[in-house]
């Protein structure tokens, strides 16, 4: 990544304009039950703190569409950042207008300001040129460490950039890009990617992308009966994209004609309901009954793809492998997780790209045993399928920022 970093940069006394992803999970008290996020951008916060920078963060949280939702206010992030900070954050009940103006212009050098949920504003998701500009006037320097947002052309991700002459990449979207570029650039050999979820529609792009740069392709998830179709077997109940057969087979097709190993389940669990008080059962995957779906790889599926995984030196996974939420249909997921740790303690490189996958993991306890697992979904995702993301190419080259220098 060529871009302008946060450690070329020196931030005493510049009002800094951060981009963070603090789209934290909130209960019915407003408390949160997950800083996960929070906790990810702690070293770009701390970085500006430390140099002396008048840090202003800002963030969306949920979908208000462009309504003031009082149950999504940041506040709550506010008060959490400033006990993992030690450091007292002021929060602002707006985030552009006369008064943010004025509490900008009251920070001291290190000290800290959280703005309200942007996405109040609907100029922030339709980037909005004015409602960018009114960002950028409380800056002299932009970072953006919001990866999960990267993917998105908003007014604080990309419109901002327009008006701010140093546009820098924080420490967690340097991370973000860092495993997942050399993950598709330059990996260790052999390279394996899992992909699974429920549509094969939402990864044709990342298959047609992979399919260049991967020795073999793991498939699982509800995605796989459409495959399963395509190869003329029935699926019972089984999700299914009925326009999708064709590409499927073609698919198919182009992974034969490229020698590369594409693995489909050759088992799985059905059961007629997706309940956790379901009778379940193990049957080939040519053979699901007609008044059955199924929901989770089986038994053989799981030992094939280990035995596949433990060959691999890199590993990209984003999918789950069955309905992991109903914990009768999690084993699958959770057996993948679990050999991932496993060939990581052994030097293998395993990215996790974020959405459920990445919820998979931490439900089973393995977060920290993998070697890096995005925090962005859709983000990842798009760069999975080898788009450009808005966010990061709006940030200053650095060739450019250095001659400028």
């Amino acid at each position: 990544m060529n871009k302008l970093s946060i450690a070329d940069l020196n931030f005493k006394g510049k009002r800094t304009l951060v981009r963070v992803d603090f789209n934290v999970p909130l209960d019915s008290n407003r408390n949160i039950t997950d800083d996960r996020r929070i906790v990810a951008a702690l070293p770009t916060i701390k970085k500006i703190v430390n140099d002396g920078g008048r840090l202003i963060l800002c963030s969306h949280l949920g979908r208000p569409k462009g309504k003031v939702v009082p149950e999504m206010s940041l506040k709550p992030v506010a008060m959490k950042l400033s006990g993992l900070i030690g450091k007292n954050v002021r929060f602002a009940s707006d985030c552009i207008g006369d008064n943010i103006v004025a509490m900008v212009d009251a920070l001291k050098d290190g000290e800290v300001l959280l703005l309200e949920n942007l996405r109040f504003y609907k100029e922030e998701t339709d980037n909005d040129p004015e409602f960018a500009k009114q960002l950028a006037l409380i800056a002299d320097i932009y970072v953006n460490d919001a990866f999960g947002t990267a993917h998105r052309a908003h007014a604080s991700t990309e419109g901002v950039t327009k008006f701010i002459d140093s546009c820098a990449a924080g420490y967690l979207m340097q991370k973000e890009l860092k495993y997942l570029g050399e993950a598709l650039g330059n990996p260790k050999k052999p390279f394996t990617a899992i992909l699974g979820g429920a549509k094969i529609s939402g990864k044709i792009d990342v298959i047609e992308n992979l399919m260049d740069k991967v020795d073999s392709i793991i498939i699982g998830g509800g995605m796989v009966f459409t495959f399963i179709k395509a190869m003329g077997y029935e699926i019972g109940g089984s999700l299914l994209e009925e326009d999708k057969v064709e590409m499927a087979a073609d698919i198919l097709k182009k992974a034969r004609s490229k020698k590369i190993q594409l693995l489909l389940p050759v088992d799985c669990v059905v059961a007629s309901n997706i309940t956790e008080d379901a009778e379940i059962s193990v049957v080939d995957i040519k053979d699901i009954p007609s008044n059955k779906k199924g929901l989770d790889i089986g038994p053989m599926s799981i030992e094939l793809f280990k035995a596949e995984l433990k060959k691999a030196k890199t590993v990209v996974w984003n999918g789950p492998m069955g309905v992991f939420e109903v914990e009768k249909f999690a084993k699958g997921t959770y057996e993948i997780a679990q050999i991932l740790a496993e060939i990581t303690s052994k030097g293998a490189v395993t990215v996790v790209g974020g959405g459920d996958s990445a919820s998979a993991v931490r439900k089973c306890g393995l977060d920290d045993r993998l070697t890096h697992i995005s925090t962005g979904g859709g983000a990842s995702l798009e760069f999975l399928e080898g788009k450009t993301l808005p966010g990061v190419a709006a940030l200053t080259d650095a060739i450019k920022s250095k001659v400028e220098a």
